[in-house]
């Protein structure tokens, strides 16, 4: 399961190795998203070449297509997608709570329209580890409500209520799953800290494998949701990873870091990507953070700037002999992956994918090393 090897004594910051049916995981660790079998643009032994231990995939997204017939013909999302690593998968309660107009909330669970073909479906937290089981994920997370953090109290303390009967049930269908498959309980109620707590403490009495904290990073501000994470993070098992749902920036991740989380997930390096924005190391520059000390040691300090965003689309990068970063793809200028994008060849969105993939997945090496040197 997990096990803390290391905790920093300047922070929260924790080093610890997660063990899954299908491997190790050294932690705090980012996960590329694979919403449909697939991080957009790349193979996944591409994924894996820039360092990624682990994927996420969607239940919702694949229990309506392929759907469960085809994974279980093809064995699984491993085998379908050829991809060696462990795989954590979101219940679908996000997507499903998202489509407002085309469900009905029940204490059973949730009923919903295929936004494919309009056809109703039902999840229960027993269907939804149903699903899981069949996908083969190595991390299955239970079907929680996801409220708006700008939603009432007393909306989001009826999602807290309905979370914690879900959890209750599917700790009683633990069994559906195979014994080597962990599930994890999510934390909700928004920025109400007696809510939160109240979800954390009822969770923590159903001994799951791990934790995450949902309903953030959907509107608050970095502040709201830093001062959520600086009285909930201590609060919750020691011996059991913390998982982050859905964040997010550089920012976000090193100072969630810094409040004890381990586990991160978030569309933005795929997202951006695909419109032509790229995180770049400030190495690029020739500035003195350029080096290897500054780049490991001196980037986490606080409001240190360690990384630009550039719009590769800019006319100004049309002349620029500039590589595109200083690792994986050295090779090619700024203006060659401008280029690419203003021909709308397929190229340019493949070569910012694996920019910006290599820039979240180094940043947590970085991170991971800071702990352990007594830097973070």
């Amino acid at each position: 399961m997990y096990r803390l090897l290391k905790q920093s004594k300047k922070s929260q910051a924790r080093l610890g190795i997660l063990k899954t049916a299908h491997g190790d995981i050294q932690t705090p660790f980012f996960m590329p998203i694979a919403t449909k079998a697939a991080v957009k643009n790349l193979t996944a032994l591409e994924v894996k070449s820039l360092g990624a231990e682990i994927i996420l995939s969607n239940t919702y997204h694949l229990y309506l297509q392929p759907g469960l017939e085809v994974l279980k013909k093809l064995g699984g999302l491993h085998k379908m997608m050829n991809w060696p690593g462990p795989i954590l998968t979101d219940s679908g309660g996000f997507q499903v709570f998202s489509l407002s107009k085309i469900r009905k909330i029940m204490p059973q669970g949730v009923e919903f329209n295929s936004h494919l073909d309009g056809s109703k479906h039902t999840l229960t937290p027993k269907k939804v580890l149903e699903i899981q089981k069949i996908i083969g994920s190595d991390i299955a997370m239970i079907l929680d409500v996801c409220p708006s953090s700008k939603d009432t109290k007393a909306k989001i303390k009826e999602a807290v209520d309905l979370t914690t009967l879900w959890a209750q049930e599917a700790k009683k269908y633990k069994k559906v799953l195979t014994s080597s498959q962990l599930m994890f309980g999510i934390v909700q109620g928004g920025l109400h800290r007696d809510l939160r707590e109240e979800s954390l403490k009822e969770l923590i009495k159903l001994d799951f494998n791990g934790y995450a904290i949902g309903g953030l990073a959907v509107g608050e501000s970095h502040k709201e949701m830093y001062a959520v994470l600086d009285y909930l993070a201590p609060q919750m098992p020691e011996n059991k990873p913390r998982y982050l749902m859905g964040v997010g920036t550089p920012e976000n991740i090193v100072e969630a870091v810094r409040r004890g989380v381990d586990m991160f997930d978030c569309v933005i390096p795929t997202r951006e990507a695909r419109h032509g924005r790229l995180y770049v190391s400030l190495s690029l520059r020739g500035s003195r953070k350029a080096t290897k000390q500054s780049r490991r040691l001196l980037r986490f300090a606080r409001n240190d700037s360690w990384y630009e965003t550039i719009n590769i689309t800019n006319a100004k990068f049309k002349n620029d002999k500039t590589p595109i970063n200083n690792t994986n793809l050295k090779e090619y200028s700024r203006a060659y992956l401008h280029h690419l994008f203003k021909t709308k060849e397929p190229l340019a969105l493949r070569l910012a994918t694996l920019n910006n993939l290599e820039f979240y997945l180094t940043l947590m090496s970085d991170i991971r090393q800071a702990i352990r040197k007594g830097n973070l």
